[in-house]
């Protein structure tokens, strides 16, 4: 399915021009490992002067929800290995952020749940986010980001 003669929108930029006639321009799982690279990289530049990395805020906001997310809810959705969860849940427990609670369903669970100091950092970060989105998506139009959201939620979900 992939076509040699696809090139890269911006031929002029030197990094384009490494992949121009390889099947990486046309191979959607590369695309996304690349979008999500750049986002990664803006986001966790825009939620540096928090003391947050995307992961933290990925946890924080998931704390910061409706759902009293344990541990391994927090490991399954982020799709990260349960220790990788411990080590981001210590972090930002230390910084005040996050504590967990028993579940009263099964005394062996943690609930993780945002202090009031986590949720009003959480406040601060989603707008740095939406910033680092901003700058990450200039090139889309608004109707564009809608179509690309709507996608990415059906391939991820």
């Amino acid at each position: 399915m992939a076509d040699a003669r696809v090139t890269s929108p911006n031929p002029g930029n030197p990094a384009d021009a490494r992949v121009d006639g390889s099947d990486l321009i046309t191979d959607i799982e590369f695309l996304v490992a690349r979008v999500r690279a750049l986002g990664s990289r803006a986001a966790n530049g825009a939620l540096a002067p928090l003391g947050l990395r995307v992961r933290q805020y990925a946890v924080l906001s998931l704390a910061c929800g409706s759902i009293s997310p344990t541990q391994r809810d927090l490991a399954e959705f982020l799709e990260l290995d349960p220790s990788q969860v411990v080590a981001v849940i210590d972090d930002l427990q230390a910084s005040g952020l996050v504590e967990r609670t028993q579940d009263p369903r099964d005394r062996r669970v943690n609930i993780v749940q945002a202090t009031p100091h986590g949720r009003s950092v959480y406040a601060e970060a989603r707008v740095a986010i939406a910033a680092a989105r901003e700058q990450s998506l200039h090139k889309l139009t608004t109707e564009e980001r809608a179509t690309l959201t709507e996608l990415l939620l059906r391939v991820a979900f």
